[in-house]
């Protein structure tokens, strides 16, 4: 794929935003395009968001994401939508957020103040584990990682009800890591690499449970090892940069293919 002619540093968003709110919109607009790489993509479904800083929103609660209708692919820094703790989109735009999305997000950032960023898909793999009893599994090396980080939340149909964030807060508590039953992986973080490593991990860890499950009876990880493995996780441990090496390194493979999301 050769990169878009309008891909090129572009003075729009350094005269129209705030600096801090243009570095996140181009960190996002990155992430979108990260995912459709990997294939984390539900047609024009699904979503990303990000907490704005203080320096841009005075201390309120504001935060970015995707536009409802577009692909991964086609998100970009400008089209990002702005959007307050009401759930209203601030800035002038013709594009409106997904409904369904707004739920899970906005009671997420609203109720736990480390939640920077948030991230959800319906991947074929973070599906089918959700919708089997038993969850994500501690049998292989990316489900041990997860041991005693994961929250379930049940299933209550399309989250469209606003009266769903509140028990579905209650059952996250303060683990990063969620399975939604019967629907997908929900993540969240203090910064969009912490969430994506997060998220990479449990996806990592279904699409090997659901690969194991066509061969026969897996080999458990103990508790003891899977503890161990849990706190030795450096790619989630702000510590070691919470995933920043990684995301950054995927960064630089998508600006390769197309950075057209830096307009």
């Amino acid at each position: 794929m050769t990169k878009s002619k309008a891909a090129e540093p572009t003075i729009f968003g350094a005269s129209i935003f705030h600096p801090d709110e243009w570095q996140a919109r181009l960190e996002l607009a990155a992430c979108y395009r990260i995912f459709a790489m990997l294939g984390w993509t539900e047609m024009i479904f699904n979503h990303i968001s990000l907490r704005l800083p203080d320096s841009v929103s005075d201390g309120t609660l504001q935060f970015l994401i995707n536009p409802f209708g577009l692909h991964y692919s086609e998100v970009c820094a400008s089209n990002l939508l702005r959007i307050d703790a009401s759930g209203k989109v601030i800035d002038a735009s013709r594009y409106k957020p997904n409904p369904a999305g707004m739920v899970l997000h906005q009671a997420i950032h609203q109720g736990i103040q480390q939640a920077h960023c948030v991230m959800h898909t319906h991947t074929t793999a973070g599906v089918a584990v959700a919708s089997v009893a038993q969850g994500i599994e501690q049998h292989n090396f990316y489900g041990a990682q997860l041991f005693e980080r994961i929250a379930y939340h049940d299933f209550e149909g399309i989250t469209l009800h606003p009266e769903e964030g509140e028990r579905l807060l209650k059952n996250i508590g303060d683990r990063q890591a969620v399975v939604l039953r019967n629907h997908g992986l929900l993540s969240w973080g203090v910064s969009i690499p912490q969430a994506f490593a997060i998220l990479w991990t449990m996806q990592r860890a279904c699409e090997i449970q659901y690969a194991t499950a066509s061969l026969g009876q897996p080999i458990p990880v103990s508790d003891e090892v899977a503890r161990q493995c849990a706190a030795e996780a450096l790619q989630i441990d702000p510590s070691f940069g919470a995933g920043r090496d990684m995301f950054d390194a995927l960064c630089r493979q998508v600006d390769r293919i197309d950075d057209s999301y830096k307009i």
